[in-house]
């Protein structure tokens, strides 16, 4: 049994990168497909598509990568868990590695990244961070 979805996605994501995959796939839900789409808007991901494979839908994530075959993705991390969530204000949404890479928030307002949630004066959970 599963007790964390979005980290097991997350690690995905970052294996696939290490193992040089063009692509990877996990099991799909509405969170992971905003996440992922939060990613790709932030051009650290390919491409985002669900996809039924028998009979179950299954996220298709495209990894990205620099011009000398290096991932874009150096790190990925869950900053909040099902057993301790993070929550921040809308004065403390925190800046990734100076801005090199970025926070992904969940909101009221749907799940965004760091540089939507400062603009718009939202706080909320402090679901991961990649850079």
């Amino acid at each position: 049994m599963m007790t964390d979805p979005i980290a097991d996605m997350l690690t995905r994501i970052r294996n696939a990168g290490r193992a040089r995959h063009t692509e990877t796939t996990c099991p799909s839900s509405k969170v992971k497909l905003a996440i992922a789409k939060v990613l790709q808007q932030e051009g650290f991901l390919a491409g985002v598509r669900v996809e039924a494979r028998e009979g179950h839908p299954l996220l298709v994530v495209g990894l990205r990568y620099a011009s000398d075959g290096r991932p874009l993705i150096d790190g990925i991390r869950r900053v909040s868990t099902p057993g301790r969530r993070v929550y921040v204000s809308s004065g403390e949404v925190p800046t990734v590695r100076s801005g090199l890479g970025v926070a992904v928030i969940s909101t009221s307002k749907g799940i965004v990244s760091d540089r939507d949630a400062r603009a718009q004066g939202i706080g909320g959970e402090y679901v991961c961070e990649v850079w």
